[in-house]
């Protein structure tokens, strides 16, 4: 239940002005989706308007245009941090020789595609803005190829399967190397190529195999200076890893499932964990974070169960989602005092996390940020977030109190849902709607003031609060929702506002010791089953045109 979320929570599909894309609404980005019936000449901008926020485009997404035979032509953005070569396959632009030259196809400066009429040694020509993840997967032609100056990235499947390319020449200015960039290469191939279980080109450690030892020192004739995405990803050997000063960054997914890892230190020049650095290093215990950590990336300590201690850097202004995804052995974290922001899930499942406290800069909670906390006690919001959003606290059995902003306008849905223990809450004036589920089943909540402001309480906001004894409805609400106080097995008495008009279904069904509800004037309707097996409730006075709906008071001794 707790996954629901995570992975979703940033990602929405939009259209502007005819092609489809993917916006991630915390960055503001957008990446060209999957447009299958491109045709004609399109022209894609540096930035798309959706709604009233502005995303710059960065990425044409894998396979964006592929198949599209009439797809002759594209302008691509100077904004492009990546390409994808399947987004072209099929498509007129690619099938066009007069768009080849010399064994490339070019795009506004990108290389996107290479064939057999390659030169062998190919010196990439000054100028090219991007290389296409996967340019040159498969060319059998290809055996040298040196990269420009200009070059940031060499992206995932770059070389690719390029059973004869024996060298490549990667300048100092290239700072990231994605997933399986040489695999199955003549580089990759040749064992003589490899040391200890590495394999290393021009200073960048590229990938690893069996032969990797259990404790890893990093050795060469130069400083290490990047690794590439995916490295030592899933190494069931390796125990402990010690990370150079000459690196600057642990990249995406890095020691992605590495199962027997269990100690890595990590220099103070690191600037950046990337994306699921660490995910499911179960082992992991000590992987302490240097005080100049910029960034953390989504995921990037996703399900290190005995992770036990973690310091967070005062840089960091954002927890990314899913960063610590049901890290149980921790029991307190210090957040950075600046913090602005933590993403969906970020603590979600840190079934042993006692407390934490909440900077003052913060702004905004993602959905099941805290969901699954099991010994979260209490916590006190900071006045800037204006809402709780979907199962913050979803699960958190053993929370019993926490203070809320003034500025609350909303309580997402299951945002309470099974923290059994808390007992009372004081909703701010400012809060207009209460969330599907929000207070289900807490058990313990007695005590509740429902102020005047609230215009929504959803469908079973308070089922089974089973210490509720007493309701009085806010005045500014119309409908009470299906089965909004359903089980609530001891409430004794409903207060009904003047403004009410209709009770929607199973409102207070099995409200089994229900004696009084005060009545209103301005009630049409009351719903199937609303009252239904309320064996105490004393007979209605109801005006002749309210519409009572099937079995709404059976079982009403």
């Amino acid at each position: 239940m707790l996954l629901a979320a995570v992975f979703t929570a940033n990602a929405e599909d939009a259209q502007y002005q005819d092609v489809y894309y993917t916006i991630d609404i915390n960055h503001l980005t957008a990446e060209v989706a999957l447009n299958p019936k491109a045709s004609g000449e399109l022209f894609i901008p540096e930035q798309i308007v959706v709604g009233q926020n502005t995303y710059t485009v960065t990425s044409i997404g894998d396979k964006a245009f592929k198949g599209c035979k009439n797809l002759m032509a594209v302008v691509l953005p100077r904004t492009l941090q990546r390409v994808y070569r399947s987004a072209f396959e099929g498509t007129g632009i690619m099938s066009n020789k007069e768009n080849w030259t010399e064994g490339c196809l070019w795009i506004d400066s990108i290389l996107i595609a290479t064939d057999k009429n390659i030169k062998p040694r190919f010196v990439v020509p000054e100028g090219t803005r991007l290389i296409a993840a996967g340019a040159f997967a498969g060319n059998k032609t290809i055996e040298r190829v040196e990269l420009p100056a200009c070059i940031s990235r060499i992206d995932h499947e770059t070389f690719y399967n390029c059973k004869n390319l024996l060298k490549v020449v990667i300048p100092s200015s290239v700072t990231s190397i994605g997933e399986d960039a040489f695999t199955n290469s003549g580089i990759y191939l040749t064992e003589n190529k490899w040391k200890k279980g590495a394999l290393i080109i021009d200073d960048c450690l590229v990938a690893t195999n069996a032969d990797l030892p259990e404790k890893y020192i990093f050795k060469s004739k130069n400083p290490i200076r990047l690794i590439a995405e995916r490295a030592f990803s899933d190494q069931k050997k390796l125990k402990t890893v010690e990370i150079p000063e000459s690196i600057t960054a642990i990249p995406t997914a890095a020691f992605f499932g590495c199962e027997s890892l269990t100690d890595v230190t990590i220099p103070s020049t690191v600037r950046e964990v990337g994306n699921y650095a660490f995910y499911d290093c179960q082992l992991l215990k000590n992987a302490l974070l240097p005080n100049t950590l910029e960034r953390l990336g989504a995921g990037a300590f996703y399900g290190c169960i005995n992770l036990k201690e973690q310091v967070l850097s005062d840089q960091i202004e954002v927890l990314e989602r899913a960063t610590f995804f049901m890290c149980r052995g921790i029991k307190n974290i210090a957040l950075p005092a600046h913090l602005r922001r933590i993403d969906a899930g970020v603590f979600a499942g840190c079934s042993h996390l006692e407390a934490v406290e909440l900077p003052k800069t913060l702004d905004f909670l993602g959905e099941q940020v805290f969901a699954g906390c099991a010994t979260l006690h209490k916590i006190v919001i900071p006045e800037n977030v204006n809402q709780l959003p979907k199962e913050a606290f979803q699960g958190c059995t053993r929370l019993y109190k926490i203070v809320l902003p003034d500025g609350l306008y909303a309580i997402g849905d299951g945002a309470f849902e099974g923290c059994v223990a808390l007992e009372e809450i004081n909703i701010p004036k400012s809060t207009f709607r209460i969330g599907k589920r929000a207070f289900y089943n807490c058990m313990q909540l007695r005590g509740i003031a429902l102020v005047d402001h609230i215009h929504m309480i959803e469908e079973s906001a308070f089922m089974e609060c089973k210490m509720l004894e007493e309701i009085k409805l806010p005045e500014s609400l119309k409908v009470l929702q299906k089965g909004a106080f359903s089980q609530c097995i001891n409430l004794q008495k409903v207060i009904l506002n003047t403004r009410l008009k209709e009770i929607e279904d199973g409102a207070f069904f099995g409200c089994r010791s229900l004696r009084e509800v005060q009545w209103n004037d301005s009630l049409q309707t009351i719903g199937v089953e609303a009252f239904m097996e309320c064996k105490y409730l004393r007979t209605p006075v109801l005006a002749p045109a309210v519409q009572i709906g099937k079995n709404a008071f059976k079982g009403c001794k």
